[in-house]
C-alpha cells in the first residue's frame, strides 16, 4: 500500500484561502470587511487580491481598485507590477471607468492638501501611478496624473527651493522624464516639446549632482526616446550614446535596460548594426536576469533589429512571440497588443513579398487598427502606421488580383489609396514636410500610383520622398536606397527610362552593398532590375554579368544563417546568462564600430570594384 505525501500548504497560503473562502458568497465588500481588508500589510494586500483574481472575483477587485489610497498601496510592491498591468486590464475591460474614477478622486485630493506632507505624498502618489499607467500603455491617463503632480509641485515650490532641497528637483526631473515619455509614446509632440524644453532646465541643476546618475541616465535616455519618436534619428543616437557611457557610474537595473534597449533601436535606425545586436543581446540577457515585467517590449525591440538587419523570417517567429506574450498579459484592448499585431502584420507582408500570401498579414493588420480605433481618440496618429501597412498588404493583393478579377483589383487599390492619404495626411499634420516618416507616406504613394498605372504621379511621390530623405539622412542612407530603387523599377518597367533607372539601380547596389553587404535580401530587385533593362536593350554582355552575379547572391543567401533567434528565445536559466559589466558592454560598443566601419569601407570597397564603373561601360562592351 503506498502514501501518497503531499506538501502542506504553509500557514500564510491558508489564512489567504479561508479570507477567499469566507468572500464568496459576498457580492461586494461592507464596510466592515473593506475596512479588515485594507488593514493587511501592503505585501499581503496584493496577494490577496491576486486570489481574488485568480477566482474571477472581478467586481470585488474593481471595488478594491477605484480607492486611490488603497490602489497606491498596490503600486509600492513593485515585485507584484505584472500581476498588478494585468489584472488592470481585465478591469477596464469590463469597467472602463476605473481610471477616470481614480483620477477624480486625485484631482479631489488636490484640493483637499494643506500640509507639506499631503504635498509630498500626493506628487509621490502620482509619479507612481504616472509610472504605472506608462508600463500598462495608458499614456493618456499617465499623463493627467502626472500633470496634475507637476502643478502640485509649482504651485508649493518656488526656485529658492529647488536650490537647496535636492529631494524637490528630484520629484521635478522624474515628473517631466515620466511625462516627456508618456507624451513621445502618445505621439504629443507639441507638448512633448515644451516638456522637453522644461526638462532641459532641470537637467543643468542635475548634472550638477555628484549622486544622481541613475535619473540623469534615464532622462538623456528619454530624450533618445522623444527624438526617435519624432524621427530624428541623429539626435536620438546622440543622447542615447550620452546615456550609455553614464552606465559604468553605477545605475538602477531598470534605468540600464532602458538605456540599453533605446540605445540599440537608435544603432538600427543609423544603421549600426553591430552595435545595436550587442546592446540588444545584453537586454534580453539582463531582462531575463531580473525577471523584467517590460521583457515583451525588449523582445519586441529585437525583433525591431532583425527585421532592419534583413533577418526577416526571424523577425515574424519573435514578433509572434511578443504578440502572445503581451496577450496573455493584456488579454486585449490595450495599446501594446495593437502595436504588436502591426508588427507582426508588417513582418509578414515583407517576409511574404515573394510569395504573394498576404491573408495573415491583412487579418493582423485589421485586429490592430480596430484596437486602436477603440482605445485611442479618432484620427490619433497611431492610426498612421498601422493604416500604411494595411495599404501596403491591400495593394499586394490587388496585384495579384490583376488579370483575374479587375473589380476587386480597382476595389482593392482604391481602398489602399485612402489608407495612404489617411496616413500622409496624419503624419503631414504631426511632423511637418520635412520628416523621415512624411517622406515614407510619399514613397509608398508612389508605388500604390506606380500600381494604379498614374505615372506621373509616381514620379513626383518618388522623387519628393528622395528629396526628402536625402536632405535629412544624406544620400547614402537606407532610406534613401529604398527609394531609389523603387524609382528605377517605375522607369524600367512603366517609363520605360532605361538609362535613368539604370543609373539608379547602380546607385541602390551600392548603397545597399555598404551597408548590408553582398548577400543583403534587396539586392535581388536591383539585379532583376539591371537584367529587364539589358535583355530589353539587347546588351548580352552585361545581361551575362549581372546574371553571374544573380545567381552569386542567391549562394549566398543559401548559406546566409542565423543562430540568434535559437540562441535569445531559449530560456536560460539566470546563472547560465551572459550578462556583461556596464564597462565591459562599453568597451565592446566602441570596438564594435571600429569593425562596422570597416565593414562600411569594404562594402564601398566592392561596390568600387563593380564593372559597370569600370569595364563593363565602355563601348566596346555596349
Amino acid at each position: 500500500m503506498s502514501i501518497e505525501v503531499r506538501n502542506p500548504l504553509k500557514l500564510y497560503d491558508l489564512c489567504l484561502h479561508a479570507a477567499l473562502w469566507y468572500l464568496k458568497d459576498i457580492k461586494c465588500l461592507c464596510e466592515r470587511c473593506g475596512t479588515a481588508t485594507r488593514s493587511l500589510p501592503n505585501t499581503t494586500l496584493v496577494a490577496f487580491y491576486e486570489k481574488l483574481f485568480l477566482a474571477k472575483r472581478l467586481c470585488l477587485l474593481a471595488q478594491e481598485y477605484k480607492d486611490l489610497e488603497t490602489f497606491n498601496r498596490l503600486l509600492t510592491v513593485k515585485s507584484r507590477r505584472p500581476f498588478m498591468i494585468s489584472s488592470f486590464q481585465w478591469i477596464l475591460n469590463h469597467d472602463e471607468d476605473l481610471i477616470s474614477t481614480l483620477l477624480h478622486q486625485f484631482e479631489h485630493y488636490l484640493c483637499s492638501c494643506n500640509t507639506r506632507k499631503s504635498d509630498l505624498n500626493m506628487i509621490e502618489m502620482g509619479l507612481r501611478i504616472g509610472s504605472f499607467l506608462n508600463d500598462g500603455g495608458w499614456y493618456e491617463f499617465s499623463i493627467k496624473f502626472l500633470e496634475i503632480a507637476e502643478l502640485v509641485l509649482w504651485k508649493k515650490y518656488d526656485a529658492c527651493v529647488l536650490a537647496r532641497d535636492k529631494n524637490i528637483l528630484l520629484q521635478f526631473t522624474e515628473c517631466y522624464r515620466l511625462k516627456l515619455y508618456a507624451q513621445s509614446m502618445y505621439c504629443q509632440f507639441p507638448r512633448a516639446m515644451t516638456t522637453f524644453e522644461q526638462a532641459q532646465a532641470f537637467l543643468k541643476l542635475i548634472e550638477a549632482e555628484t549622486d544622481c546618475n541613475s535619473l540623469l541616465t534615464g532622462m538623456y535616455c528619454c530624450f533618445s526616446v522623444y527624438y526617435f519618436a519624432m524621427s530624428n534619428f541623429n539626435e536620438s543616437y546622440k543622447w542615447a550614446i550620452k546615456a550609455l557611457e553614464l552606465l559604468p557610474k553605477g545605475v538602477t537595473n531598470k534605468t540600464m535596460l532602458d538605456v540599453l534597449r533605446q540605445a540599440s533601436k537608435a544603432c538600427v535606425a543609423k544603421q549600426r548594426l553591430l552595435q545595436a545586436r550587442l546592446l540588444i543581446r545584453q537586454a534580453m540577457n539582463l531582462g531575463k536576469k531580473i525577471n523584467s515585467p517590460t521583457l515583451p517590449d525588449v523582445l519586441a525591440d529585437y525583433g525591431f533589429f532583425l527585421l532592419n538587419s534583413d533577418l526577416v523570417p526571424e523577425s515574424v517567429i519573435v514578433y509572434h512571440k511578443v504578440l502572445c506574450e503581451r496577450k496573455r498579459v493584456f488579454e486585449s484592448n490595450n495599446i501594446h497588443i495593437a502595436l504588436a499585431h502591426e508588427d507582426l502584420a508588417y513582418s509578414l507582408y515583407v517576409r511574404e513579398y515573394s510569395s504573394g500570401d498576404f491573408n495573415k498579414a491583412k487579418d493582423h493588420a485589421e485586429i490592430s487598427i480596430k484596437i486602436m480605433e477603440k482605445v485611442l481618440p479618432k484620427e490619433h496618429l497611431l492610426l498612421a502606421s498601422v493604416k500604411r501597412v494595411k495599404a501596403l498588404i491591400l495593394e499586394e493583393i490587388a496585384l495579384d488580383e490583376n488579370g483575374n478579377d479587375e473589380g476587386s483589383h480597382n476595389r482593392w487599390l482604391d481602398v489602399a489609396e485612402e489608407l495612404h492619404i489617411t496616413a500622409w495626411r496624419l503624419s503631414q499634420s504631426a511632423f511637418g514636410e520635412k520628416n523621415v516618416q512624411t517622406a515614407k507616406h510619399y514613397g509608398n504613394l508612389g508605388r500604390l500610383y506606380q500600381s494604379m498605372n498614374r505615372l506621373e504621379e509616381a514620379e513626383k511621390m518618388h522623387l519628393k520622398a528622395i528629396e526628402i530623405k536625402e536632405e535629412l539622412l544624406g544620400p547614402n542612407d537606407y532610406e534613401v536606397g529604398l527609394s531609389i530603387g523603387h524609382l528605377a523599377s517605375l522607369y524600367n518597367y512603366h517609363m520605360k527610362k532605361y538609362s535613368a533607372a539604370e543609373d539608379l539601380y547602380l546607385r541602390s547596389i551600392e548603397i545597399n552593398l555598404k551597408i548590408f553587404g553582398p548577400s543583403y535580401s534587396g539586392l535581388e530587385y536591383d539585379y532583376r532590375g539591371l537584367l529587364h533593362i539589358y535583355e530589353k536593350l539587347a546588351k548580352p554582355l552585361k545581361f551575362h554579368y549581372w546574371s553571374t552575379k544573380l545567381r552569386e547572391w542567391k549562394v549566398l543567401r543559401e548559406k546566409r544563417k542565423c543562430l540568434d533567434v535559437d540562441l535569445i528565445l531559449e530560456d536560460n536559466p539566470p546563472d547560465k546568462i551572459d550578462l556583461l559589466e556596464p564597462k565591459e558592454i562599453l568597451k565592446n560598443f566602441h570596438e564594435f564600430e571600429e569593425q562596422q566601419q570597416q565593414l562600411k569601407e569594404n562594402g564601398a570597397k566592392l561596390a568600387n570594384e563593380f564593372p559597370p564603373y569600370t569595364l563593363i561601360d565602355s563601348d566596346e562592351l555596349d
